[in-house]
């Protein structure tokens, strides 16, 4: 299940981390957050649930087709994040991932300051893995990062505050896509630079892939491993849609099958 905020463009968001599932081979259900107005180019506009329907949302997929992973998005306010909280505690909801989510691809603020607070006071204990990217990074441990032994730092304060895996991501202006994951033990996972501006949705699309992995069983080092695979390939294509920073090919390993009458 996707616990996110809805992108009208699709590429990023409840769309597409419903596509990351099936392209991973699991079935994805959805409790949405907020609606965004929103394209390649940026976001217009915002409007989040109500904190009453994010919770029937919740209990409608959780008294029926209980969800061997959630992963968490978008959700920009504390009264949400708490609902959510409270939901996954009442149910005792496994393998959370959570992407905390604080600015778009674009630039947009997508979280309110008061709830930078309650998403680490509430949602992180909770979690199996968080997979924050650096400026998300910086935003937690408050301090700047800005080399490789920074970002394992970063992220063994954050292990060692939570007790939760860290995958902290590169990417972000510097010359690889290598991530570095903390559970107790680090370990680097290494991928080449994808040469595109097509990133819209990326790190919606590594933690729902990492979700999807961690629902079929797999061990956290198998998921990171195999998410990395996959967002690697979703880049490799260079979809080019839109005028701005456009989606991945989500569905770059499936071929549709041309039925006929």
């Amino acid at each position: 299940m996707t616990i996110a905020g809805s992108d009208s463009s699709g590429g990023a968001g409840i769309q597409a981390d419903l596509k990351t599932f099936l392209a991973n081979g699991v079935y994805g259900m959805s409790a949405i957050t907020a609606l965004t107005a929103q394209n390649t180019c940026g976001v217009r506009s915002v409007l989040n649930s109500t904190a009453q329907f994010l919770g029937d949302q919740l209990d409608a997929i959780f008294e029926d087709i209980v969800p061997d992973a959630v992963k968490i998005g978008m959700v920009s306010s504390a009264t949400l994040i708490e609902v959510i909280a409270a939901k996954l505690t009442r149910y005792g909801a496994k393998n959370i991932v959570v992407d905390p989510v604080m600015i778009a691809t674009s630039g947009a603020r997508l979280i309110d300051e008061d709830a930078v607070q309650s998403l680490e006071e509430k949602l992180f204990p909770l979690a199996t893995i968080i997979t924050p990217n650096v400026p998300e990074l910086e935003v937690i441990v408050r301090e700047k990062i800005s080399s490789p032994r920074e970002m394992e730092l970063g992220a063994q304060k954050i292990f060692d505050r939570y007790k939760i895996a860290v995958l902290a991501k590169g990417g972000h202006g510097q010359s690889d896509a290598n991530d570095y994951l903390f559970d107790g033990a680090g370990k680097w996972f290494h991928a080449r630079r994808i040469d595109t501006s097509n990133t819209h949705g990326t790190g919606c699309t590594l933690s729902s892939a990492i979700a999807a992995n961690l629902a079929k069983g797999r061990d956290l080092n198998s998921a990171v491993g195999r998410a990395k695979s996959y967002l690697t390939g979703a880049l490799s294509t260079d979809l080019n849609l839109g005028n701005g920073s456009g989606p991945l090919d989500h569905g770059f390993n499936l071929r549709g099958c041309d039925f006929t009458d």
